[in-house]
């Protein structure tokens, strides 16, 4: 499994270097931001997915010593890893330019591997049932649904999520944010065990 690991990051080692040398250079204009570490860590995990895409690429994983459950498992356990990579980065870099509370710190690293594992979740199983093109499609409605939803319902929808995440950052009780991150959890492995239902389904 490591080596299907090691696999996505050589594949994409040009865009591993660039998004951190990305970050090392924000880290320099303006303080860490959970936005910033969810989009980069999103934007990578779905780069990874779209590599894995091609037929012939499926047929020589499957070829392989490994089982559809590892390579589904590298793809979960992978989205993770190169989350956190991307986080320490970032807060690294932080911290060394404008120094850091640590406890707000820590709930904004949770608060990003909260928001990737939600959307993982929801990503990997439609990917591997369907393909990128229908999540394109999908992610398009998705943009067209908010920019209407800003223009006509809620104009002040940034504010709400600010002010939202601002709320979620200084909530004193820390034990509900490693409730909340339970949750996400169990969510995660049952996103994760579809995706290998899924995955063991198709033929390529």
């Amino acid at each position: 499994m490591y080596s299907l690991i090691r696999k996505d990051f050589l594949l994409q080692k040009h865009i591993v270097l660039l998004y951190i040398a990305i970050l090392l250079l924000f880290s320099l204009f303006v303080e860490a931001s959970v936005y910033v570490g969810f989009i980069f860590s999103l934007s990578f995990i779905m780069s990874a997915c779209s590599l894995d895409e091609k037929d012939n690429i499926n047929i020589l994983l499957n070829s392989l010593p490994y089982t559809r459950k590892e390579i589904v498992a590298s793809k979960y356990i992978g989205a993770l890893l190169f989350t956190l990579l991307f986080v320490i980065v970032m807060y690294v870099g932080d911290f060394l330019v404008n120094g850091s509370n640590g406890l707000l710190l820590l709930k904004e690293v949770m608060l990003i591997l909260g928001l990737v594992m939600i959307t993982t979740s929801f990503l990997l199983p439609f990917l591997y049932k369907f393909k990128m093109q229908y999540l394109h499609m999908a992610m398009v409605g998705v943009v067209v649904i908010y920019l209407l939803t800003i223009s006509f319902f809620i104009k002040n929808l940034h504010d709400v999520i600010r002010a939202l995440t601002l709320k979620i950052l200084t909530l004193q009780e820390i034990q509900l944010y490693f409730f909340a991150m339970l949750i996400i959890v169990i969510f995660y492995i049952g996103s994760w065990l579809l995706s290998i239902r899924i995955y063991e389904r198709k033929v390529f």
